[in-house]
């Protein structure tokens, strides 16, 4: 498909349907998401993905208790959540209808262990190369040679008539789901990828902010804009 279509149209899918996803359409989504750029080239990404049923009603399990946490917060009307380390996290949403968007993507994390298959994206952090760690604040430059590949990923199963939903809350219970999957120690958790043959149709319209309030030409604030 057209690479603008799969890219507008590739949401954060809260549905899916029971049909399992064949290795070969896998396959062929990491043989293309590969490509992606990353620091020097070092390839610190590996992917698992998970089907046995056992493995995916834990991995459920571990994910909603995360979850509660979140949506009770949120129904409380708080905009963030204060982690263990005292660092602020944002809970709010900006979907035109809150409530349904919470309410939809609370019976997503009900069924988190019945979705066909949980992507468990690793990475090898001893091979990305964060730049910001000295500036007092969350890193996140490491993530450069990461998510491209990820975003690839869910472009190249988009192509396939698969959708998906990225999400990190699980990487919270990283010792445990390393554990589950026997991934090796020098591995982190970056993210879980959702993926399975959707219940509905793919999304034609995305809410999203304009490019004037994304982007900027050589100042902050003055908008980036097409030429009169």
């Amino acid at each position: 498909m057209d690479l603008i279509e799969a890219m507008r149209t590739t949401d954060a899918c809260r549905s899916y349907r029971p049909d399992p996803v064949p290795d070969a359409v896998f396959h062929r989504a990491i043989e293309a998401a590969r490509f992606a750029p990353q620091g020097g080239n070092r390839q610190p990404v590996r992917f698992v993905v998970v089907r046995d049923p056992e493995k995916r009603r834990l991995l459920g399990e571990w994910y909603l208790s995360l979850w509660r946490e979140v949506y009770d917060a949120a129904a409380l009307g708080a905009r963030t959540l204060r982690s263990d380390s005292g660092a602020d996290k944002a809970i709010w949403v900006g979907f035109s209808n809150p409530a349904k968007a919470m309410e939809e993507t609370d019976q997503f994390a009900r069924r988190f262990g019945e979705h066909p298959a949980i992507v468990v994206v690793c990475a090898d952090l001893g091979s990305v190369h964060p730049t910001d760690t000295d500036l007092g604040r969350l890193s996140i430059v490491g993530g450069a040679s990461v998510y491209p590949m990820v975003q690839n990923f869910c472009l190249a199963l988009r192509d396939q008539g698969v959708a998906t939903r990225l999400t990190t809350l699980l990487v919270a219970r990283e010792p445990d789901v390393k554990q589950l999957l026997a991934i090796p120690d020098h591995l982190a958790t970056a993210c879980h990828v959702i993926a399975g043959y959707p219940a509905k149709d793919f999304p034609k319209h995305l809410r999203r902010l304009a490019v004037e309030e994304l982007a900027f030409v050589d100042t902050y604030g003055a908008a980036l804009v097409t030429s009169a």
